[in-house]
């Protein structure tokens, strides 16, 4: 004070009233500035600012739903829900998306770990949709996001369910897997039921029954905290699990056909024959659906998608090959119906076949003798067959594959079935603008030529000459059920048609078939059983041309021939049909039927009928038929 005393004392009175002047309209200036502020705040931008704060404490949050569960025919799980983290980005609390991803790399680096995948960032961010940055993440990084979380603004953590397919491989091709739904996909939601970060079914029974297995999401108000984490809930709407589903398929069968397979190239389809129902389809390779519930890298998915074996092609359905010799049943059917021969019609086969200028090889080459269709059937006599060719024509063979459901789609309800082919006249000129030839009609007898069919169409036709002449329509799913257990949707047999075949000639076909596995001689003969009679057919179908010498064929694991086997058991009163084709692994009795066996032996010693045989040892009777 004194000192503030001496320095006034320099002043004259005068100029010292001014100075307090001054300072008094300095004053009066800010504190007015102060007042227009604080009105501009408190009325003109009161209302904003108040709605923006209630909207920084308050987030109504999505609560995804459990899917539904997929189970077979016995009711075991073949799908489960499974908690998951996901780290997300919430737009509102940190704009700059790029900077805290990088910081998140930054911090995993720190403990030795990388971000999973490319994110996949929105053309424009909207202030209160989350960005999920990754999906299942380890606790590793979760505790590493938590433990950072100051420095990491707007980036949460969540626990989601997530699908998991507990048999991987064996089960891909029917059930398919989820994963998160597309921009396009959201775009042709007419609904609107789905938003970003939702999970939909991309492939198999997971896309194809979607909307029952989904469910309703939920949602919870909650009060947040400046980074975004949740400080309480405010209230709260359940999400609704999704419907639950059961398949025809049996669980056991599909594993033990899985593991009959190996690592061979092909596929196998089971049907009871009964009524249609799908009870194996597997489809070799495949791969683990398991690995689309994680982040997929795009290497990883270019490197499934363009795997030259195909792992992402269900073959069971989609796969088109030459029938070979499982296509003579049908050719005796054409046959018999047309009058062309009778059952007991005998022709010689010295091993060879002359037609025009070019010579048709049996696989036996000193020939097989006189034989009857019986015994052709039996014994898979080419010549035989090659003489039905030579009597019937192309559009008539043409006209009894498709009775039998060759070359057009089964209908099974699983996506992307094929039609195979049943050539005819009409179909070569239109496609390859070329006239038939008589020698092409020799090729197609015995399965060969332009024939192509999926190994579903396959077991669909011999499952219609094990049940006397019906053509079921297959089907996956036997019910759709609400998470309490309700049935709310079945889907009964579905008749597609009957065989344009006769009983007595069905009976004499199925007599031939029971021969292959149970007579001297058979081609099946390794399937004979002691428990019950079975019925089949082998097949191998060339995948290169036969030159006219054989011997300048030569083998590579890529020109090997394909083996298939068809069979139904017991022969009197048919519960499975199974078609098996196994590609370039040679001849049908020796490798597709073993894994027939191993089925068989699944199948009968889960139902307990050992030993059951029938009172005579001779073929089987005739099979209820539906047309005479």
């Amino acid at each position: 004070m004194l000192k503030l005393g001496n320095r006034l004392d320099v002043y004259e009175p005068g100029q010292l009233k001014h100075k307090f002047g001054v300072l008094l309209i300095i004053v009066a200036v800010v504190l007015t500035i102060l007042a227009l502020r604080l009105w501009y705040l408190q009325v003109i931008k009161g209302d904003d600012f108040r709605q923006r704060s209630e909207n920084n404490s308050l987030r109504l949050r999505k609560i995804k739903p459990l899917r539904g569960l997929i189970m077979d025919r016995n009711r075991k799980l073949l799908t489960e829900n499974r908690p998951s983290f996901n780290i997300l980005f919430i737009p509102d609390k940190a704009r700059d998306i790029n900077k805290s991803i990088d910081k998140i790399k930054w911090f995993y680096s720190l403990n030795s770990l990388e971000l999973a995948g490319n994110v996949s960032i929105p053309d424009k961010l909207k202030p209160f949709v989350p960005v999920t940055l990754e999906r299942n993440a380890t606790m590793e990084k979760v505790a590493v996001v938590e433990i950072h979380s100051f420095e990491l603004p707007g980036v949460v953590t969540e626990i989601t369910p997530v699908r998991q397919y507990l048999y991987g491989e064996a089960n891909a091709q029917i059930i398919g897997f989820t994963g998160e739904v597309s921009r396009r996909e959201i775009e042709q939601d007419i609904a609107g039921h789905l938003s970003p970060g939702d999970n939909i079914g991309k492939f198999g029974i997971e896309k194809s029954l979607d909307a029952h297995l989904r469910g309703e999401s939920g949602a919870e108000q909650v009060e947040i905290n400046a980074t975004g984490k949740i400080v309480r809930s405010l209230g709260r709407i359940p999400p609704k699990s999704g419907n639950n589903v059961v398949l025809n398929i049996d669980l056991e069968l599909q594993k033990a056909a899985w593991e009959a397979v190996g690592n061979r190239r092909g596929a196998v389809v089971a049907l009871n024959p009964k009524n249609g129902d799908v009870l194996t389809l597997i489809s070799s390779p495949s791969f683990d659906p398991n690995i689309f519930t994680g982040e997929l890298s795009a290497d990883e998915w270019e490197k499934l998608s363009s795997d030259p074996q195909h792992p992402m092609e269900n073959r069971a359905i989609a796969g088109q090959y030459p029938p070979g010799s499982t296509y003579k049943p049908i050719m005796a059917a054409a046959a018999l119906e047309t009058g062309t021969i009778t059952s007991d019609k005998s022709i010689y086969c010295n091993g060879a076949f002359e037609f025009g200028d070019r010579i048709f090889h049996d696989w036996k080459k000193e020939g097989h003798g006189e034989i009857s269709l019986h015994r052709a059937i039996v014994e898979s006599c080419d010549v035989y067959f090659y003489n039905l060719g030579k009597m019937l024509n192309v559009d008539t063979i043409a006209e009894y594959a498709r009775g039998f459901g060759l070359g057009a789609p089964t209908g099974i309800d699983l996506p992307r079935e094929k039609s195979g082919l049943v050539p005819t006249r009409q179909w070569k000129k239109d496609r390859l603008n070329s006239p038939w030839h008589a020698g092409e009609t020799i090729s197609l007898a015995i399965g060969q030529g332009f024939n192509l069919v999926t190994p579903l169409q396959l077991v669909s036709a011999y499952a219609a000459l094990a049940n006397g002449g019906t053509l079921y329509r297959p089907r996956i799913v036997k019910q759709i059920e609400s998470p309490d257990g309700r049935i709310l949707q079945s889907f009964p047999p579905e008749i597609k048609g009957l065989l344009p075949v006769s009983t007595p000639n069905i009976t004499t076909i199925n007599k031939g078939l029971w021969g292959v596995v149970n007579e001297r001689g058979g081609t099946g003969y390794l399937l004979k059983r002691a428990q019950q009679d079975v019925c089949g057919k082998t097949g191998t179908a060339q995948v290169i041309g036969l030159p006219q010498n054989a011997k300048e064929k030569k083998m590579t694991a890529e020109t090997n021939d394909h083996a298939l086997f068809v069979c139904f058991a017991p022969c009197e009163n048919p519960e499975i049909v199974i078609a098996v084709i196994l590609e370039n692994a040679g001849h049908g009795g020796a490798t597709a039927a073993p894994v027939a066996k191993k089925m068989l032996d699944v199948y009968f010693s889960q139902k307990n009928k050992l030993p059951e045989r029938r009172p005579s040892q001779g073929a089987p009777a005739s099979n209820k038929a539906q047309k005479q």
